[in-house]
């Protein structure tokens, strides 16, 4: 630069004041203690109060352990229920047991009776037929021609004659004149035997039955 040169005119903010530098790094370290300070209080801050004593949470877990409690009522009850199912299952179960065995029992007893019916009718029937014979081979009272009123055979009385009684045998077509065998028995059971070609003749001797 010539001596006859005038100097730069060089603006009045470019050059430094002095201490200038210090006061901005000041101004600097002043907003970061500041900052510092705010955000170790809203830490600290934080940090102390603890969530678990807050009223939201109190009433929170006074919610949850209410609901326990009533889940806890509610398991109870219901496994009272599902014993007493099954306790009315079982009692079911047992009842159609013994509904299973009363209807076999009844089963038999109706195959018995109907056995014990049939072997009644069996009886009746037989007994009736035997009276059937009986009166088909009994003689009352009269006189009988053998081989078309009365069968050829033996006769008894059905029960014990008295001292009345009077029987006879007699020749068929000789109206009684012809006697073959008589008698006055006074007592007990008398038999006779007649053949065809006779007739019998009984009085006051009551039923005769051919044996």
């Amino acid at each position: 630069m010539s001596e006859n040169q005038s100097p730069s005119t060089v603006p009045a903010d470019a050059v430094e004041k002095p201490g200038g530098k210090k006061k901005r790094w000041g101004l600097i370290l002043s907003s970061v203690l500041v900052v510092g300070a705010l955000a170790g209080g809203v830490f600290w801050g934080i940090s102390i109060v603890d969530p678990k004593e807050s009223e939201e949470y109190l009433a929170l877990s006074e919610s949850q352990s209410a609901v326990a409690a009533e889940l806890d009522t509610l398991k109870v009850d219901y496994d009272e229920l599902e014993n007493g199912i099954a306790g009315r299952e079982d009692a079911v179960e047992e009842r159609g047991a013994a509904l299973d065995e009363q209807a076999a029992n009844l089963d038999t007893w109706d195959q018995e009776l109907q056995d014990a019916e049939d072997k009644v009718a069996e009886r009746e029937k037989a007994v009736g037929k035997i009276a059937a014979e009986q009166l088909e081979n009994s003689v009352d009272s009269g006189v009988w021609t053998v081989g078309s009123d009365i069968k050829a055979g033996t006769y008894r009385t059905k029960e014990s004659v008295g001292s009345d009684c009077y029987w006879a045998v007699l020749q068929t077509g000789t109206n009684g004149s012809d006697i073959i065998d008589n008698g006055i028995p006074g007592g007990g059971r008398p038999t006779v035997t007649v053949k065809k070609g006779q007739d019998f003749e009984s009085q006051r001797c009551g039923t005769w039955v051919k044996q």
